[in-house]
Order: structure tokens, then C-alpha cells, then sequence
């Protein structure tokens, strides 16, 4: 059995490496998307799990802003296919971190690309695969009067006072650094008052906090400590639940970044993590992200055949 899953996790590492050699060869058309990597996927899916049930308990590391979809993920996971998932979330690099201290973990779900390719080049993965999208969204206060055609003359505003996620310990504050850059090219000099007013609010060093805890960007909001925060948009819909007096806010096209969300397998996983891995990544997965407001990467389109 072991062989079979080892067999698998190689044929899994060749099918990402065909995935995205096709993506880079059809980049248009609604038709085709991936049409060779999903059918392998769903032929590998089906193959290990028909063969394979793990009674041991799963471990999956996953970004903050993973917490809801992938707890419906690792349950629906669970109730088809009998693998036990124990989840916990937080700031991906902070994540990331505790497994290079060596806690047990099968499978990393980050908010970015860059954590779980290095973990693959310090050899603690085996494999990564980007496996869903985001958007950035900006929730504000309604005094602000925030909108998307005066959105970065209101960031650069003195008196408006700015949150974020924080950059290296969570992507959310690694993808606003970036739209800030973008600002600075718009507007030379957006980078230096940005960088300077911006208030760190999220991705601390914090234990795995509980689902119930409660929002520090909705507290900061409430509060009065920040007037505007920027974050991902599944978690501004989350968030406008919690306060239904917030404002969501599309940030304008010409500073549009990211985000990509990264699977890793890792390299000691037990053999039922390679299913939970696949089955992320099958249209069952793809269309429950799709559920949460996340961009799946391996949904049909509907204008095939």
C-alpha cells in the first residue's frame, strides 16, 4: 500500500509540473482550463482513496483566512471518506514557522506560494501546488465615504488612519506592501507615507486563536484605532457580518495584487494526506471554495461542452 501511495505522490508531482506547462501554453480561451491535470487528479483521487483508509488523525496547517472553508473541506473529507482531519490556523508564515521547529504536520494550506516552496527547498515538502485565489478588498468605516475611484487620495489622506495584516509573518500584509508599491508608481512617493502610517493590526505572533475569538480588524474598526483596513475579500464579507455598518471597497485595477493560496505535502505526511491533498485540489474542493467568495483553479468552465 505504501508503494501505491509513494507511486501516487510521484505521479502527483509530474501532473503539477504538466498543469503548469499547460497554463502557460493556454493562456485563453474559456473552453480548455487544465483539462489534463484535473482528469489525472480525479483518476488519482479515486485510485488512492478506493484502496486506502487511514484511521490515524491528519494534521493540516492553514492560513487565517482558510479557517472556515477548510474546516467544511476537512469535514466533507472526513464524512466521504473516513480519515480523521484535525485542523489549525493562523498567519501562514507564523505557520510555516512551526513546522520548521518540527511539529507533525501532513498537509500546509498558505495564503501564498513563497511559504510552501520553502519548505520544499529546505526539503520538508515533497510537494506544493497552488490550489485557489483571492482578491484584496478594503473595509472601511462609513464616515470615511471610501470608493473605489478615490480610494488611494483617502489611504495617502493624514488624517485617515490605516490597518493591515503584517508583511512576512501573514501574505495579506506581504500582498498590501506590494499594492503600495504599485501606489508609488501611480503616485511617486505613496510608498514612504504608506509604509509610515500603515498599523500592523493582524498576523502577530499569535497562538492558533479560536473560531470564536474575536476579529482584531473588526475590533480596530469599532473601536475608532484604524478607519480603513485592507485584507482579503473573503474575510471583509466575514467581517461586515460581524459589523454590518462597514463599508467593503474593491481596490482600483491599477493596484490589484495577488493573492495565490499554496498547498505543500509534507515530506514525512502519512499516505492518507495525499488523498486530503487531491481531494482540495478535485472539482468537489474547488466548487466548496468557490462556496466561501474564494477563485478556484480547477473548476470546469461553463462554456465546454
Amino acid at each position: 500500500m505504501a508503494g501505491r501511495v509513494r507511486d501516487a505522490r510521484q505521479v502527483l508531482s509530474h501532473t503539477s509540473h504538466l498543469a503548469a506547462e499547460e497554463t502557460r501554453i493556454v493562456t485563453s480561451g474559456p473552453v480548455v482550463r487544465c483539462v489534463i491535470y484535473w482528469s489525472l487528479t480525479a483518476l488519482l483521487l479515486g485510485w488512492i482513496l478506493s484502496s486506502t483508509a487511514s484511521s490515524e488523525e491528519l494534521v493540516l496547517f492553514g492560513a487565517g483566512s482558510l479557517r472556515e472553508v477548510m474546516t467544511q473541506i476537512a469535514a466533507d473529507y472526513q464524512a466521504r471518506h473516513g480519515a480523521t482531519v484535525r485542523t489549525e490556523f493562523g498567519p501562514s508564515g507564523l505557520m510555516r514557522e512551526r513546522i520548521e521547529r518540527g511539529e507533525r504536520v501532513d498537509l500546509f494550506a498558505s495564503a501564498d506560494m513563497g511559504h510552501p516552496l520553502k519548505l520544499r527547498e529546505q526539503g520538508r515538502a515533497t510537494t506544493v501546488a497552488m490550489f485557489t485565489r483571492n482578491t484584496l478588498c478594503a473595509v472601511a468605516t462609513p464616515p470615511m465615504g471610501l470608493t473605489t475611484g478615490n480610494f488611494l487620495d483617502k489611504l495617502l489622506d493624514p488624517g485617515v488612519k490605516l490597518g493591515t495584516s503584517t508583511p512576512k509573518a501573514d501574505p495579506a500584509g506581504d500582498y498590501t506592501w506590494a499594492m503600495f508599491r504599485l501606489a508609488d508608481r501611480l503616485k511617486p512617493g505613496s510608498f514612504a507615507i504608506l509604509d509610515t502610517k500603515a498599523q500592523q493590526i493582524v498576523g502577530g505572533a499569535l497562538p492558533n486563536t479560536p473560531a470564536s475569538s474575536p476579529d482584531p480588524t473588526v475590533t480596530a474598526l469599532r473601536d475608532g484605532v484604524v478607519d480603513v483596513a485592507i485584507g482579503y475579500c473573503t474575510s471583509a464579507q466575514l467581517r461586515l457580518r460581524q459589523l454590518p455598518t462597514l463599508h467593503i471597497v474593491d481596490i482600483p485595477d491599477a493596484l490589484r495584487v495577488g493573492p495565490e493560496y499554496g498547498l505543500a505535502l509534507l515530506k514525512d505526511a502519512q499516505p492518507a494526506a495525499t488523498g486530503l491533498m487531491l481531494y482540495i485540489l478535485s472539482v468537489d474542493g474547488q466548487t466548496t471554495l468557490e462556496k466561501f467568495g474564494f477563485r478556484p483553479v480547477g473548476v470546469p468552465s461553463t462554456a465546454a461542452p
